[in-house]
């Protein structure tokens, strides 16, 4: 199987390359000089009946003038990155890169590309995308959409720079377009400086090794009267760092290590000459799970794609409000995060999301003896999953037996609806949301 894959393989890596190599290197009059030139080159074969051959030996000349100048562009630049810490899949991303000429002549006409690191995959993950795309996508159907390269991480766009003086600095706004979640490296800066004609780029390369964070993409959500109630939650004070809906004066007791400095009763330790502490009632607060389904074979998954950047919006919203959120889920290993009230932030939810990868070697019964073993302490669930089976289902109806409110969204492929030995959940209305891709928005606005 393999080795029918391998010519495949290259040849793609090839293309690509040379594709990236042409955007970059022609400007977008040279693109359309050069596509001219090969048609013409094809056209014009036959020169006695024809007169094209003129064209393509004219547009050879201008190309190979133009190809040539760009071995006399030799200045020299630093330049310095200013990202932020953060940015967001699907959102445009604004930096400046301040650039400054090393030479002792003045520069102008000059553009900035940024250089990513190499995107084209392993072998192995292309292969693994390709055969999961041949069986989601039935052959000689047109209607079925391919979808589009996941390993592209980004888009760019070229960004002008100020004309530098000798010895000057100029600072460059740059935009670029995350696609996906995850870390995106940047290799370094390309300053690019078209010929006389305006067709090819001459190319000075500055490395500037760097790394963002790109968070996953959030939709609005509606305002969702989410499931469960006050319950009590063993650790009281210390767990909600002092924020709930109780805090009322109980009585004193000797100082244990761990009580926080703020409790302690400062007149009682100087009638008894060792620390006392203010003890208060239980803390009875609202606790909410956010349980994201990762049991995914396929690779770079648009489902799990799209069940992250469901649970990153709740994330979101649910952190805002005077609550407690776990975020469960299985990766290498079975991960409980908590945020809110001072514990965590949402960001710092979502910088996980940003991290969390398909789980094809583990059963769903992992996710579901987490969630099983946490469920006594938190007032309701909210189940991101993606797909409805027999596993899903009789994990959904254990919750329901336990009393414990649920929320359950299930992710389906575009035009697909609720299959598999899983069923509807018949005697629990208003529990069970389906989703479609393509259509997450509309779907979440009815919640």
């Amino acid at each position: 199987m393999k080795q029918i894959y391998q010519p495949i393989y290259w040849s793609y890596r090839a293309s690509g390359g040379l594709w990236y190599w042409a955007r970059r290197r022609f400007t977008a009059v040279g693109l359309c000089a050069l596509g001219t030139f090969l048609v013409t080159g094809a056209v014009g074969m036959d020169i006695e009946s024809s007169v094209t051959y003129q064209f393509f030996a004219l547009l050879l000349a201008l190309l190979l003038f133009a190809f040539g100048c760009s071995f006399f562009f030799r200045a020299k630049f630093s330049a310095t990155r200013q990202l932020p810490r953060v940015g967001t899949a699907g959102q445009p991303l604004h930096y400046t890169v301040t650039v400054k000429n090393l030479t002792a002549q003045q520069q102008t006409g000059l553009t900035l590309l940024e250089d990513f690191a190499d995107p084209r995959p392993a072998f192995e993950d292309w292969l693994a995308f390709q055969l999961a795309e041949g069986k989601r996508v039935r052959p000689f159907r047109v209607a079925q959409k391919r979808r589009q390269n996941p390993f592209r991480l980004a888009d760019w766009k070229t960004a002008e720079i100020a004309p530098l003086r000798p010895q000057g600095e100029a600072e460059a706004r740059v935009e670029i377009l995350p696609l996906r979640r995850g870390i995106l490296s940047f290799a370094g800066v390309t300053i690019a400086r078209p010929d006389p004609l305006g067709l090819f780029r001459s190319f000075v390369k500055v490395p500037v090794p760097q790394k963002i964070l790109i968070l996953p993409k959030r939709y609005p959500l509606p305002s969702i009267k989410l499931p469960g109630a006050l319950r009590y939650q063993e650790g009281g004070v210390a767990l909600a760092t002092n924020v709930g809906s109780s805090d009322e004066f109980v009585a004193l007791r000797d100082y244990r290590p761990g009580d926080p400095l703020r409790h302690i009763h400062w007149r009682s330790w100087a009638k008894i000459g060792k620390p006392i502490v203010k003890e208060y009632e239980d803390e009875f607060f609202v606790r909410h799970a956010l349980v994201l389904d990762t049991f995914d074979a396929e690779p770079n998954s648009e489902i799990l794609e799209a069940a992250v950047s469901i649970a990153a919006s709740f994330a979101c919203a649910l952190v805002t409000q005077e609550s407690l959120l776990d975020l469960l889920f299985v990766g290498n290993q079975s991960y409980c995060f908590t945020a809110g009230r001072g514990l965590a932030h949402a960001d710092q939810l979502l910088e996980i999301l940003a991290a969390v990868q398909h789980c094809p070697d583990k059963k769903f019964a992992t996710l579901e003896h987490l969630v099983l073993n946490h469920v006594s302490v938190v007032s309701g669930c909210i189940c991101v999953l993606q797909r409805w089976d027999e596993a899903r289902r009789k994990f959904i109806e254990r919750l329901k037996e336990l009393g414990v409110p649920l929320l359950v969204l299930i992710i389906v492929p575009a035009g697909g609806g609720l299959s598999g030995a899983g069923g509807p959940l018949v005697d629990a209305p208003g529990t069970l949301h389906v989703l479609e891709l393509g259509k997450l928005e509309e779907g979440l606005r009815k919640l």
